[in-house]
């Protein structure tokens, strides 16, 4: 599967290239570049919309000043007003930062929302200019804010994900390996999960964004790789996945995202966010203490997310509960 996003964060000329594998298919983001080497095929569906990809940076508009945010670190200032004004958003979680795309048709009033928390500036020819002149100021309403009822059934699948980059100079020795990884060693679609662990559930995410490599992958795979090779913290932090929708979710729906991260954003719990063509990904770090965290407020969105393996039923039971008093 394949969506076509238009680059307006990155430089001109620079590409962005993600590919992330489910059970279901395989979702592919590429600039307008990478999309024309995509072969023409009835297998592959694409997105009815072309896609712009904006990052929030840290110090300015110099790229190489960015820092990672997190999702949950920018859930209020930029996924909930979104939300509010029903903008549909798809979301990359990357080990180096996170990218919100949306729909280029949507940019007037992407513009609008944010202008009044952010400088708004876009990579042309290698230089940050304003991009306020993109945006329209006059003619919008006030959005009514609305609750964010939980509305898509929940699952954890029992394998553990690591979230890892390596030095793209170190490419070429694993490349074989990576080929595998991504096409050959998952089995096949139609099969589904192993009779031994029916919980178990492949997923593998690979992006190479302005010349960064961006991994996440279960455990298992990770141990796959060369020593010294992946880029992992001395904890070897493990996060924890949950998987939100039952059916596929498309892309017209809007405040998913923002129905799980601000709720973790209030609580203060880091997340990575990974929406597919079919389904989202969230992930939470496993032994981050969430005892003193409510979950009761939490609402549905439809990405997965990852919650920490001891406290993964009373998150589900807690947005269940919420759904149903709706």
């Amino acid at each position: 599967m394949a969506t076509q996003p238009q680059n307006a964060a990155l430089e001109q000329g620079c590409k962005f290239f993600s590919l992330t594998e489910t059970p279901e298919d395989y979702t592919i983001i590429v600039d307008a570049e990478g999309f024309k080497e995509l072969p023409q095929s009835e297998h592959i569906s694409v997105a009815d919309a072309t896609w712009l990809a904006l990052n929030v940076v840290s110090g300015g508009g110099n790229a190489s000043n960015s820092q990672p945010i997190g999702v949950t670190k920018i859930a209020k200032s930029v996924i909930a007003p979104l939300a509010d004004h029903n903008i549909s958003v798809f979301m990359l979680s990357t080990y180096q930062t996170d990218y919100i795309l949306v729909r280029e048709r949507d940019l007037p009033m992407v513009m609008h929302t944010l202008s009044s928390e952010f400088t708004l500036l876009r990579v042309v020819n290698g230089e940050a200019v304003s991009a306020h002149s993109l945006g329209v100021t006059n003619g919008f309403v006030k959005p009514k804010l609305v609750p964010r009822p939980v509305i898509h059934p929940l699952s954890s699948p029992s394998n553990m994900f690591c979230v890892t980059s390596l030095d793209p100079d170190t490419l070429p020795s694993v490349a074989t390996l990576l080929m595998d990884v991504m096409f050959y060693s998952g089995g096949s679609k139609e099969g589904g999960a192993t009779s031994e662990d029916s919980t178990h559930i492949r997923f593998f995410s690979f992006s190479l964004i302005e010349g960064y490599i961006s991994l996440v992958m279960d455990e298992q795979t990770a141990q796959r790789f060369p020593n010294n090779v992946l880029f992992t913290s001395a904890s070897g932090e493990l996060w924890k996945m949950v998987r939100i929708g039952g059916q596929p979710l498309g892309f017209d729906e809007c405040g998913i995202v923002a129905q799980i991260s601000e709720p973790l954003a209030t609580a203060d719990i880091p997340a990575y966010y990974i929406s597919t063509f079919k389904f989202d990904h969230a992930l939470l770090e496993e032994e981050d203490d969430t005892d003193g965290c409510s979950f009761t407020n939490i609402s549905l969105f439809y990405h997965s997310c990852e919650v920490p393996e001891e406290n993964i039923q009373s998150v589900i039971e807690a947005l269940r509960t919420k759904s149903t008093a709706h």
